[in-house]
């Protein structure tokens, strides 16, 4: 195995918690890349893997309350911008100075947030299905009873998650959904009550002073990360470019487009 393709699991300490991650390749042209709300890095290992091919370092990470990563359950621990500093932690454990960083759904919230807290970490970002200003209703009609379930059904949780822990491993979609649905109550309470009732976005002022360079991916048909956020936030940005990805799964069922659009995206920001 060529050095551009090693894949090496590890892990560091974050305010008393354990946040895992996972390395591809290696260099200097670094991106990180984290998941969607209780998710897990898996999803992003067929991308990481390809810009990994590209002559990338990318590095997934489980975000606290996802994944292999520690899952307290203290709601106050959930939120976008602590989100954001265990990113900008991975990056100090890493010794990392700057990298692409982007991210789907709350990845991508959690890239705006990075974006805003220091901007001069970031090479550029990458945010693929945002939830914005649109997303509050959609967003209460799908987590909300996720919530009532945690908290007043704990056992209907711990039922699915042990039904999933017993489906064999070993294909890529099959592995992400069933990471998803090994959840346990307490912390899952937790996770969708912090980041529920918690800022969901930087506002639209804060949006307008981002100067790092964006690649927005938005695409129709999906109420929980509605088109219109994805096209105003790509108009907010001063320095942004948005493409339209043909369906809500595209760059999982049929990637080839988009990760040629990322992967030269990337690539122009380590160019010069």
């Amino acid at each position: 195995m060529t050095p551009q393709l090693l894949e090496l699991a590890g892990s560091f300490a974050f305010e008393g918690h354990r946040l895992a991650y996972t390395e591809y390749g290696s260099g200097d042209r670094v991106v990180v890349l984290t998941h969607g709300i209780m998710f897990t890095r898996r999803m992003h290992a067929p991308l990481a893997r390809r810009l990994a091919a590209d002559g990338f370092r990318v590095i997934t990470l489980d975000l606290l309350g996802h994944g292999e990563s520690d899952r307290p359950t203290e709601s106050w621990r959930y939120s976008m911008p602590a989100f954001g500093v265990q990113v900008l932690a991975l990056l100090d454990h890493l010794e990392i100075d700057r990298a692409v960083i982007g991210g789907t759904s709350l990845g991508a919230n959690v890239a705006l947030e990075v974006a805003v807290a220091a901007p001069e970490r970031m090479r550029g970002m990458i945010i693929e299905m945002p939830a914005l200003d649109n997303v509050i209703v959609a967003g209460l009609l799908t987590f909300a009873p996720l919530l009532f379930a945690a908290r007043f059904l704990p056992f209907s949780v711990a039922w699915v998650a042990a039904v999933a822990g017993r489906v064999p491993h070993g294909s890529q979609w099959v592995d992400v959904i069933t990471d998803t649905l090994e959840q346990r109550p307490a912390p899952m309470a937790a996770l969708i009550h912090g980041v529920l009732f918690g800022r969901i976005a930087p506002s639209k002022a804060a949006r307008r002073e981002i100067t790092v360079p964006a690649l927005v991916i938005g695409h129709e048909g999906d109420p929980i990360h509605p088109f219109g956020d994805a096209d105003s936030l790509a108009s907010d940005l001063p320095d942004a470019e948005f493409v339209q990805a043909r369906s809500l799964v595209e760059l999982r069922a049929d990637p080839q487009r988009l990760t040629d659009v990322i992967a030269d995206f990337v690539r122009r920001r380590y160019e010069g």
